[in-house]
């Protein structure tokens, strides 16, 4: 280790000096702590894969311990010797230090939103009588904790909006906590419910629904498989012993059940999914005595959403018969496909989502990954499109209906969050309130371009820069995509960006295979069998992105999380040469394993499972723990994960960047950084910067660039 030190400042003397150039090319490696081995093979399916870094799943024990400690040793000496390292946390926080709001909403006689003065830890709610009342604090999660790094939010009101359930997290865990407030009073009541996962509060009457599983053994609870999802209610005032068991399916251990509540009160939803895709609906009438649940759309195979009821029929969104969605009306006495209305019909633009409010029907469509939102009467007859500023994202358009204002957000690359009013009566917006920036982002454009993957398919890109900026093939880049789960990398802004490209950065978005940025066929080209496709994607953008001059492979970072850090995993062991370096964060990067801890067997629909012959060959072949070869120089890479991620566990950044120091030929440096206290994402504003600011002096450092700090 004290050799380590000496070469580390040696690279800082030199690079003050003006001289580190010409020692670029062949550095002093680091000396990585040494990572013991076990002798651990598997036989899956008759193949024998070695698993030698097995121990490291058990994050509890003191050796994985220790061996954490030695690796964020190694990985803070590296970043502490960066010499503007400060600078950029100092810029980070300049950046960062502007008012930010959600969109108000109504409950009752009150209006509630969030907002961050700028550098609090956690957004506050506050709440106001009307629109034109004097906002108060309701909760504020920044006194819960002394390094901030609980949360809480509203997470459902009581029918006749008196109360709200808040849902707590500690430490970026997905575990919470459920507790009831009196919204006049905003007084705690005794209330107070455990061991809840990826669940709201749905009201009816004096309580609500909510879903819980079984408290975990002492010990295990961030890394033990999580099975039986059930759904119960909570009678107001009750202890949680006494809360009535209402849905349960123990057959199927491995599913999601979560439970809403329609507006009237009326009916009882129930949604089942095997993992990420497809759903199953079953529902309920409350107001019939003795009525047992109806399976409304059976699963697994396409998703369902239900909107809103209209009387006794259902309003429901869904990629059935339609893989760029539609609204569909059901009749629960006829719930076959054969007998759906149709409401509005499938365009050639995805419909990524569907919400009423004031009795109309809002649509919101993408195209070419871009927000239009278009208003319907109930019936689905077209009443008008909604105005946007111009190419971006827009969000909100909730209600309930009687409401006649509601509040949406619009932003872009360049363009910060924006909020307007919006009047159901006379189908105006208006400015509600715009964001005030310490620093101008009018010098930065953005653009989109489409390139050809490997196969042919056209794929977007979004690249923002200075304007003016011109094509050497010499500027620093940053590549990120994300390409799964049906999820859409759509246009927003980040202050944190801003550092990056105000140092004559450029940043690339990809929207891969495997979103959902052009409906369920684009997810399904990159799941399963097809996820080599996503991969595919990501290189052809690198490619591109040096083809036409924006950069070199000296000058490339490639970036994502969790599923992105899979992708990023398994495109730096596929073309190692392509980047010069890669930051994966809460990597999914063990494919052999992963259906193996909490909740990682939802994500067998995705991916597949290697307990499955033919699924395990593809999953092997790309699997970026699986895919590290000795002898090959892999691009500078800095690992992230921590200590409270219970939905992709550390172990997969543990094992991934054990056999990465292991394999290392080239001098550029592969290190893990490990947080605590915080999950999967940064659990506190404070953390965030941290990182953020480590991620960007590694990336400049490793490139060989000087960041312009506020230039």
């Amino acid at each position: 280790m004290r050799n380590a030190t000496i070469r580390i400042l040696l690279t800082a003397v030199l690079a003050a000096a003006g001289i580190l150039g010409a020692l670029a090319a062949d550095p002093p490696a680091l000396q990585y702590p040494k990572t013991a081995t076990v002798d651990q093979t598997d036989d899956y399916h008759g193949t024998k894969v070695a698993d030698p870094y097995r121990w490291l799943e058990d994050d509890k024990a003191p050796a994985v311990a220790a061996w954490v400690q030695e690796q964020n040793a190694l990985t803070f000496g590296y970043l502490g010797q960066i010499p503007y390292r400060d600078a950029i946390r100092r810029r980070l926080e300049t950046l960062m230090n502007y008012p930010r709001y959600s969109a108000p909403f109504r409950a009752g006689d009150y209006y509630f939103f969030s907002k961050n003065d700028g550098l609090q830890n956690q957004s506050v709610t506050y709440y106001q009588k009307g629109l034109t009342g004097e906002p108060r604090v309701f909760l504020d999660p920044n006194t819960l904790s002394k390094d901030g790094t609980t949360r809480a939010g509203l997470a459902g009101f009581s029918e006749d909006d008196r109360y709200v359930v808040v849902r707590y997290s500690a430490a970026g865990s997905d575990w919470g906590e459920l507790k009831v407030m009196g919204v006049a009073s905003r007084r705690e009541l005794s209330d107070h419910l455990k061991w809840v996962k990826f669940s709201g509060a749905a009201w009816r009457g004096n309580g609500f629904y909510y879903s819980r599983y079984d408290a975990p053994k002492p010990g295990e609870e961030l890394t033990a498989r999580n099975e039986n999802q059930k759904i119960y209610f909570h009678k107001l005032g009750d202890p949680q012993a006494k809360d009535r068991l209402v849905f349960e399916d123990p057959e199927h251990p491995l599913r999601y059940h979560g439970a809403g509540v329609t507006e009237d009160g009326r009916y009882l939803i129930i949604s089942s999914s095997e993992g990420t895709h497809g759903n199953e609906v079953r529902v309920r009438d409350l107001k019939r005595k003795g009525s047992q649940f109806q399976v409304l759309c059976p699963g697994f195979q396409y998703n369902y959403s239900i909107i809103d009821n209209v009387g006794e029929r259902f309003l429901v969104h869904t990629d059935h018969g339609a893989p760029n969605y539609r609204v569909v009306l059901v009749d629960p006495r006829r719930p076959g496909p054969e007998n759906w209305q149709t409401v509005v019909a499938e365009k050639k633009d995805v419909l990524r989502g569907a919400s009423t409010a004031g009795g109309k029907l809002f649509c919101t469509y993408l195209v070419d990954v871009s927000t239009r939102v278009y208003q319907h009467a109930l019936d689905g007859r077209l009443e008008k499109e909604i105005e946007l500023p111009g190419l971006g994202s827009a969000g909100g358009f909730y209600g309930k209906r009687k409401d006649t204002t509601l509040f949406y957000t619009f932003t872009n690359f360049t363009y910060p969050p924006v909020i307007f009013k919006y009047d159901l009566k006379t189908g105006r917006s208006e400015l509600f309130r715009r964001t005030e920036l310490p620093f101008d982002s009018t010098g930065f454009e953005a653009k989109q371009v489409f390139y050809p993957s490997k196969d042919g398919t056209k794929i977007p890109m979004f690249i923002v820069h200075k304007k003016g900026l011109a094509l050497s093939g010499d500027n620093p880049t940053y590549l990120y995509a994300y390409g799964g789960f049906n999820a859409s990398m759509t246009p927003s802004f980040s202050a944190t960006m801003m550092l990056w490209l105000e140092s004559g950065g450029v940043y690339a978005m990809a929207n891969l295979r495997g979103g959902g940025e052009y409906g369920e066929a684009w997810h399904q080209a990159g799941m399963r069998e097809k996820k080599q496709n996503v991969f595919d994607d990501f290189i052809a953008a690198a490619e591109y992105l040096i083809r036409e001059k924006y950069t070199s492979s000296k000058r490339l970072a490639i970036a994502g999380g969790s599923n992105g850090g899979l992708l990023v995993g398994a495109c730096m062991t596929q073309r190692p040469e392509l980047y010069q370096v890669a930051l994966p964060a809460v990597g999914v990067m063990d494919m052999l394993r992963f259906h193996k801890f909490t909740v990682g067997w939802g994500w067998t629909v995705e991916y597949g499972t290697s307990d499955d012959p033919a699924q395990f060959k593809y999953l092997q072949a790309y699997s970026p723990l699986h895919n590290l070869k000795p002898g090959v120089r892999y691009p500078a890479t800095l690992v992230t994960t921590a200590d409270h991620d219970d939905r992709v566990v550390p172990a997969h950044s543990f094992k991934f960047i054990a056999a990465l120091q292991a394999c290392q030929a080239g001098p550029d440096p592969v290190l893990i950084r490990v947080e605590t206290r915080s999950g999967h994402g940064a659990s506190s504003l404070t953390k965030g910067l941290d990182l953020q600011a480590d991620a960007w002096a590694f990336t400049f450092w490793n490139m060989g660039v000087k960041p312009k700090i506020g230039e």
